[in-house]
């Protein structure tokens, strides 16, 4: 069984278990949509899951455009979102 990890998405706190995606996180958690488009401002998430496209993009420890579907959690982490920035 794979030991918990906490990261921080949008400054919540979440514990997930190591070897999760971030977008897997992100889903355990109920969202689905962390980005929208520039024209028309549709929802934005996690659309192929292999890294082939750039929907699921997220900053991740203030670093841009990183795929969420690509990377794993690790203690500590610190998920930004675009929806996050467009509340504020």
């Amino acid at each position: 069984m794979e030991q918990p990890v906490t990261i921080s998405i949008d400054s919540t706190p979440v514990t997930v278990d190591t070897g999760t995606t971030v977008a897997g996180a992100m889903i355990s958690q109920g969202t689905t949509a962390w980005r929208s488009t520039r024209n028309n401002e549709r929802p934005r998430g996690l659309f192929c899951g292999i890294g082939a496209c750039f929907d699921c993009l997220v900053t991740i420890d203030s670093v841009p455009n990183q795929r969420a579907c690509m990377v794993r959690v690790c203690e500590g982490q610190q998920i930004d979102t675009d929806t996050a920035k467009e509340r504020a």
